[in-house]
């Protein structure tokens, strides 16, 4: 993705989890929106600062070497509940992105026997940045997303 205009949208949710902005990026259906409550009501149960950016479309611009992500103005403040609805969530207009969590859309074999879940780091808007991979649905996701966080906080 290139961002030589003054931003680019994607299909992605973007969060705040401390002080650290996050991008989830999947296919439709991959868990997106469920990851983001998860890790919100994780967050907020050990009493640390969390806000959705945005749900399913996120523009993206590089701003003086950092990734800004913010909200489509249509959609702000909400987002899906699959089988529920649409939700009013407390947000933040804008973050600057530190990780890139990619949502995985196969169930194949490399993934249940992968061990380094950490990716090379994604070029976005000219910028590396750090990612992670994650399979759907994961059990562990809140746990390697804790450990991802530490990773970026220590950089």
């Amino acid at each position: 993705m290139t961002c030589e205009k003054s931003k680019q949208w994607t299909h992605a949710n973007a969060v705040v989890l401390r002080e650290t902005g996050l991008l989830l990026r999947g296919a439709s259906g991959a868990g997106k929106s469920a990851l983001s409550m998860e890790l919100l009501a994780e967050a907020r149960r050990n009493g640390e600062f969390a806000s959705l950016v945005g749900d399913d479309r996120i523009a993206l611009e590089n701003r003086n070497g950092r990734l800004i992500a913010r909200p489509h103005v249509a959609i702000t403040g909400s987002i899906e509940v699959r089988g529920a609805g649409i939700a009013s969530v407390a947000f933040e207009r804008g973050a600057v992105i530190r990780g890139l969590v990619e949502l995985a859309a196969g169930e194949d074999e490399e993934w249940t026997r992968r061990t380094e879940l950490l990716r090379e780091p994604e070029e976005i808007c000219g910028l590396l940045v750090p990612t992670l991979l994650l399979k759907r649905r994961d059990w562990l996701s809140l746990v390697k997303i804790a450990l991802f966080l530490q990773h970026l906080e220590s950089r």
